[in-house]
């Protein structure tokens, strides 16, 4: 019809999602800063061993009367009780922190995922048998769990290596971290298996590997992403508390939650060995905690129009 409006006769563009979700998380500018104070924190954990001015084992005891040091040409942030650089500790630090959460975020979300995908789209048995697996996990203190196999492992007489420290504060973190992870995407795929998509894979014979792989977990990836930044905030507190009781990385591997234990005693007198890693490890704590929200928001398919 000649007489018709150009609103009428114009077709709409299709709305691509990720062009959608990029535009509303640059509306968010929290999510913003955050997001570049994550990227700037894994970029120092990176290149630590070339930022940092002194290797965080090495102790600068000759030039001083006494210990700790305030800040100087030197040092720009002082030293601790032992001479070590403060400065280089913390940058040290965000590789520990960052590696250790992501390690153990791997692991959990592996074990999460797989679980969660089997449990919701079999269910039955099967899903009654995991998730009352994962009620139990969910009962055990996640922390005393960490606590009680690090002890274990340290209470020989003999020096542990640093090695088997490791390997424990991972599979420690790691195997109860996993039950929300179960959760949340077990609720995914209840929904998604009666999806048409879903039923129409079933009827030609795919098999339910293929469909779990190829059709359910592609469309989990929002929410799992959002889990995961925020297990990551988690991982962190919980890895910088096992520090501060001295069940952590062993010294003298450079640990924001050990910083904060060895600056206990100079709390009154040299502050500022409290007040550096606490600052960091509260600021990388919440800059996670506020990404995982922005993308929530930005994922949220209800905002999808």
């Amino acid at each position: 019809m000649s007489g018709s409006s150009p609103g009428m006769t114009a077709l709409r563009e299709p709305v691509n999602p990720s062009s959608a979700f990029w535009r509303r998380l640059r509306h968010h500018r929290v999510a913003l800063v955050c997001l570049l104070y994550v990227s700037a924190l894994a970029l120092i954990a990176l290149l630590a061993d070339v930022l940092a001015p002194y290797d965080y084992a090495f102790q600068d005891t000759r030039r001083y009367a006494s210990l700790p040091a305030p800040p100087d040409a030197r040092h720009l942030l002082g030293t601790d009780h032992l001479g070590r650089d403060l400065l280089s500790r913390l940058l040290h630090g965000a590789r520990v922190s960052l590696t250790v959460s992501l390690v153990v975020v791997l692991i959990s979300a592996s074990i999460g995922i797989t679980l969660g995908l089997i449990a919701g789209y079999r269910g039955g048995r099967t899903d009654l048998l995991l998730m009352r697996a994962t009620d139990v996990m969910f009962a055990f203190p996640d922390l005393l769990f960490a606590i009680l196999l690090s002890a274990i492992v340290r209470s020989g007489g003999t020096a542990v290596p640093a090695w088997l420290i490791f390997l424990t504060l991972f599979a420690s973190l790691g195997l109860v971290a996993w039950p929300g992870m179960a959760r949340l995407v077990r609720g995914q795929a209840l929904a998604l298996r009666e999806r048409e998509f879903v039923e129409a894979a079933r009827a030609i014979g795919v098999r339910d590997t293929m469909i779990l792989r190829r059709h359910l977990l592609p469309n989990l990836l929002g929410p799992v992403i959002v889990q995961v930044t925020q297990d990551v905030a988690g991982l962190i507190l919980a890895e910088a508390t096992l520090s501060f009781l001295g069940l952590g990385v062993p010294p003298p591997f450079a640990s924001w939650g050990r910083m904060i234990f060895e600056a206990l005693p100079y709390m009154h007198s040299h502050p500022m060995l409290l007040v550096y890693p606490g600052l960091a490890l509260a600021l990388t704590v919440m800059a996670f905690n506020f990404l995982g929200d922005a993308l929530r928001d930005a994922l949220d398919p209800r905002l999808r129009q």
